[in-house]
């Protein structure tokens, strides 16, 4: 078995010398498989003295973040999902005191400081707002890992700069450190860290190693001898195992069920009864079938015999339905129910009863315009269910995407899709960077760059593009020009000729969805599916003929017009002249 994360967590906290504790703290070790797509989670959330009401803000704000982080999609990046929750946290907070007879005096409502940490796989995310502290010991030394956002006025004086639920807007400092077996990080409230000392923490954690509860109570009492006046809080997290190096079983099938033999129709395979075959590569097989126990029609795809021994393929495929069935979209290809246990490796999907949209573009070589808008919208829709779960899918073509017999498309094949939360576990999914088709392939991709959603916008343009043109944008010069150079000396091929009756702005659209810089692209593929149905007026006046030509009467007026106001200057200079 593959080694798991493991920590060891101590924890106090104390009222000290107030009346009340307003501080709240609390530690979330899920099982798996949520310990390995989403990791520990720590957080540690200090009240503010001025308020009442500040200690029911940090409570709501650390047992929010603990429960509702692991609610995410563990699609989501760690960053993404902890943004989110904390931002969630903070609207309600402010919600809460705008409710409250302190909407005037925010001071004085739910607000509270928060430092927070969620260790996944090798690596720490810490995320805070406020003055409390994250501290890193490791070498006999105590490293200070964030930034307190407090403002002196004095030395005597100061005050908050940020907190949760004073802003209806939050800014979270964020960073990822990796992370060694044998690391200990320390969350300490402002009261703990301004009274004991670096020395005594050391001393502290190195004597009571085995024991972080009765370390994380010595530095409490260590503060309150000291002289504290603040409520005192104090948690010690020990690294004492990190994943090894095939921790991404988290996202994968057991690859010890054997490979399916050759189906072929009549045959009973798993309780499906097989139709025929619908499709065959060198890489997979898909079949049409009927589930036995339902009548139902499905889909079922098998890997390739050939590439048994290839473990990244392997892999790949099995990620394909992990995907699926976590994007809930019309447009995407949609994976059936697992009833039964499996004794084969294979994949089942819905059966799409259609026709690739190569094939769609074979049977219609000169659709027109709004059928083109259409399909591409529907594409865009499938595209955005990828991207708000942070996932790219980097293969969009015309045979990844099937219109079935009502016009409805739908996204297929996830063989090449990165999903964020998965490339931050130690060893991600085995992936190549051109996984993609090379003609619908962003030019990004050739430079080794990363993808991102302008590089699946790049693949939706040039999609539209061959819809009403039959052709490339760059021809075939995109694959070979792999140096920005090369890149900058692309030349998009006009989509406009006489055999078309197509808007000028409609190619001034598809220009800037395929631009070979993706930040010349469109914003958002929103933006790009609007510009195609309303003129921009951008290339409206990029395209608009001459005055002469659109209204030659004006034109001649105008000039007219002109050449008298200069004749009158003339005349008006030579008669100041005295001639």
């Amino acid at each position: 078995m593959p080694s798991q994360l493991k920590i060891s967590v101590g924890q106090y906290s104390d009222k000290g010398r107030k009346e009340a504790n307003q501080d709240f703290y609390g530690t979330c070790i899920p099982k798996e498989p949520q310990l390995s797509s989403k990791g520990v989670a720590i957080a540690l959330a200090d009240g503010i003295s001025s308020s009442a009401v500040s200690q029911i803000a940090s409570e709501a704000a650390v047992r929010s973040f603990l429960e509702d982080y692991f609610c995410t999609s563990d699609a989501w990046s760690v960053r993404k999902s902890a943004q989110r929750v904390l931002t969630a946290i903070n609207s309600w907070l402010h919600s809460q005191t705008r409710q409250s007879q302190y909407r005037y005096d925010k001071d004085r409502g739910y607000v509270c400081t928060l430092s927070g940490m969620v260790i996944k796989s090798t690596t720490a995310h810490i995320f805070h707002v406020g003055d409390a502290r994250i501290y890193r010991f490791r070498d006999n030394g105590l490293e200070q890992l964030t930034n307190d956002h407090r403002f002196w006025v004095s030395r005597d004086q100061s005050y908050l700069g940020r907190a949760l639920g004073i802003n209806p807007q939050l800014e979270i400092d964020y960073q990822a450190l990796r992370v060694e077996e044998g690391d200990i990080f320390l969350l300490l409230t402002d009261g703990v860290y301004e009274y004991a000392s670096p020395h005594f923490i050391i001393n502290t954690i190195k004597e009571h190693g085995n024991d972080l509860d009765v370390a994380a109570k010595a530095i409490v009492d260590e503060a309150y001898r000291q002289g504290s006046p603040d409520n005192l809080t104090v948690q010690v997290v020990a690294i004492s195992n990190l994943p090894g190096q095939d921790a991404d079983e988290v996202c994968q099938q057991s690859t010890e069920l054997p490979f399916p033999p050759i189906l072929e129709a009549r045959m009973v395979f798993d309780g499906y009864k097989i139709v025929r075959e619908v499709h065959a590569s060198s890489r997979s097989h898909v079949y049409l079938a009927v589930d036995n126990e339902t009548g139902t029609p499905v889909a079922i795809k098998t890997p390739s015999i050939d590439l048994r021994d290839d473990q990244a393929y392997l892999d790949r495929f099995l990620m394909e339905e992990w995907i699926a069935r976590r994007i809930n979209s019309a447009y995407v290809l949609k994976p059936c129910a697992q009833t039964r246990k499996r004794g084969y490796l294979y994949i089942v999907t819905e059966f799409i009863d259609g026709r690739t949209l190569t094939q769609w573009m074979i049977d219609n070589p000169k659709p027109d315009l709004e059928t083109v808008r259409g399909i591409v919208e529907q594409i865009a829709k499938g595209l955005r269910a990828f991207h708000r779960l942070e996932m790219l899918h980097q293969d969009l073509r015309p045979d990844n995407v099937m219109i079935d017999n009502t016009g409805t498309v739908k996204i297929i094949d996830f063989g090449s899709t990165q999903v964020a939360g998965l490339m931050e576990i130690t060893t991600p999914i085995a992936r190549s960077h051109l996984l993609g088709t090379a003609q619908y392939t962003a030019p990004e991709y050739f430079l080794g760059e990363s993808g991102t959603t302008y590089s699946d916008m790049f693949s939706l343009g040039v999609i539209a593009y061959q819809m009403l043109s039959g052709e490339l944008p760059y021809g075939t010069e995109v694959p070979k020009a792999m140096t920005r150079a090369a890149q900058k000396k692309l030349t998009y091929r006009s989509i406009l000729h006489d055999e078309r009756e197509i808007p000028a702005w409609i190619d001034d659209v598809l220009r800037k969805a395929v631009h070979p810089n993706p930040y010349r692209r469109y914003e958002d593929l929103s933006e790009f599916i609007y510009d195609l149905r309303h003129p921009n007026q951008t290339f409206l006046n990029k395209t608009r003929p001459p005055l002469i030509e659109r209204n030659p009467v004006i034109f001649w007026k105008s000039v007219s017009l002109i050449l008298t106001m200069i004749v009158f200057f003339l005349l008006f200079k030579l008669t100041n002249r005295g001639i």
